[in-house]
């Protein structure tokens, strides 16, 4: 048995929710900021039997569809004094950041 959390951006995660009910594989969603960017993303938590771990990935790998976006840099505070305006860049996002570990024990109550 594995353990894969699925980090996938918001807006590829309820395509993602629905590709894993029709393939009958059950997963807890939670509701994630990622620390560069503090967008939304959504962290899908799976237990599934070995056997079906390449299933997953590939119904995620299908799903979560990298994008390029423009973000604007904190201002510049230097205390040189210069105060120019950060210009908005452009930087990948969205995609899955995927994690499968083994699971020693499984227990459901």
């Amino acid at each position: 048995m594995k353990l894969i959390l699925a980090i996938v951006q918001d807006k590829d995660a309820n395509i993602l929710s629905n590709e894993f009910i029709d393939a009958n594989i059950r997963a807890t969603k939670l509701s994630t900021t990622g620390g560069f960017l503090k967008s939304g993303n959504t962290t899908f938590i799976i237990g599934i039997e070995d056997d079906r771990v390449e299933e997953v990935m590939s119904i995620i790998k299908q799903t979560s569809h990298a994008r390029q976006q423009f973000i604007t840099p904190p201002a510049n505070l230097d205390p040189m004094g210069d105060s120019t305006m950060p210009y908005p860049i452009e930087v990948q996002v969205g995609g899955a950041t995927v994690f499968v570990m083994p699971v020693d024990e499984f227990h459901h109550f």
